[in-house]
């Protein structure tokens, strides 16, 4: 399938700058939905701070690129200066833009070595101005460059795989049964939405996790290699139990941060087309998040034979009977689902007025003018 046909650059300077303008108004919303999450107690304190840690990695992974691109479609045409979006499935930057920008990170600190600093680069611009009265488009953008590399290196984002860390939450039975909040996240490749990961585990085995270098690593590896959201919650947290003995999966996790819907820059179907059509008009207000929350919760144990001897514990996973019975293939597996709809008030009073079918049980949650959150059912 030739996913880049639903993609497209953003041809201007402006263009860009209005996109990463909707987009940081977007995610500095997130904190507050968060906050009504663990206030209805959807979501714990602890994994609120988690995915507040990568929601800050997004907003700074934003902020880079809307540097990178600070002047598109204003320097030559053989520079690679127009961002990708993902206009059809999420309204986000494409994979390929994460990829790219790890590889620029990579190099970031010999560009920065070999630059002039951000002080010399504005003292220059305006000798450019004041001797030759026009705009220094050059060094504008190896102003824009620097600043791009400067985010690279001393900021923490969020990459198209984000490796797995375990927080320690405490021992049982003498220390031999430790527990774990264990959270990682990726960048969808084929969704191109961020996807974030908790789950909570129970370590059996000899040594603490992470500091079992025959373990640790593989975990590592093998979460990550699990980290795509077209896998059901059950597939990823019954794969894990089965190949390590010792580890227990309790709790599984995850969040689909997106997809993002604008009128000005995605080619949504469905109800929302209509709604965000009508919403349009005072630039900023045309807009729609996405935010998508999975469980998946162990019901039981039973004990399952490894070998002559031995046996290992096994999770039997509470399962969604309402949605299993659906026989839809798009089911998650998970104990739970809860879709919301991020989504400013003008948007909001549309939506309502239609009351499309399809969205009349997703939670909405409103953005007023004064820029306070409201949960609505």
């Amino acid at each position: 399938m030739d996913l880049t046909k639903d993609h497209k650059a953003l041809e201007s300077a402006l263009e860009t700058r209005r996109y990463f303008a909707k987009f940081e108004r977007i995610i500095s919303y997130l904190p507050k939905v968060m906050a009504e999450g663990v206030t209805e107690g959807v979501i714990g304190r602890k994994e609120a701070a988690i995915i507040q840690g990568y929601v800050t990695g997004l907003s700074n992974t934003f902020s880079a690129l809307s540097h990178k691109y600070l002047l598109a479609g204003r320097v030559s045409r053989h520079l690679p200066s127009l961002l990708s979006i993902d206009r059809q499935e999420s309204g986000f930057p494409v994979y390929q833009e994460l990829l790219q920008m790890a590889n620029d990170a990579a190099q970031a600190d010999g560009h920065l070595a070999g630059s002039d600093s951000a002080e010399a680069l504005k003292a220059q611009m305006v000798r450019h101005i004041l001797n030759h009265h026009t705009t220094p488009t050059k060094l504008q953008y190896a102003l824009s460059q620097r600043l791009y590399n400067e985010f690279l290196v001393g900021r923490e984002l969020y990459w198209a795989q984000n490796d797995p860390q375990a927080v320690w939450m405490g021992a049982e039975n003498g220390g031999q049964r430790r527990s774990y909040l264990v959270h990682w996240a990726s960048y969808d490749s084929q969704q191109n939405i961020p996807t974030i990961y908790i789950m909570n585990l129970e370590d059996t085995g000899d040594m603490p996790l992470v500091q079992d270098n025959s373990r640790w690593p593989r975990v590592q590896n093998h979460l990550m290699s699990q980290a795509m959201a077209s896998l059901k919650m059950v597939t990823i947290a019954t794969g894990f139990d089965t190949d390590f003995d010792h580890l227990h999966p309790k709790r599984l996790q995850r969040i689909h941060v997106g997809p993002m819907y604008s009128h000005t820059f995605t080619e949504q179907s469905g109800p929302l087309r209509d709604v965000l059509a009508e919403a349009d008009g005072p630039p900023g207000l045309d807009w729609a998040l996405a935010w998508t929350y999975e469980d998946l919760v162990s019901e039981r144990i039973t004990e399952e034979s490894t070998g002559w001897f031995s046996s290992a514990e096994r999770e039997i996973y509470q399962l969604d009977p309402f949605a299993e019975g659906a026989g839809s293939e798009h089911v998650s597996g998970a104990t739970e689902m809860r879709r919301s709809l991020i989504l400013p008030q003008r948007a909001y009073q549309v939506l309502a007025e239609h009351n499309p079918p399809g969205l009349a049980h997703v939670r909405k949650y409103v953005v007023s003018g004064d820029d306070r959150v409201m949960s609505f059912h």
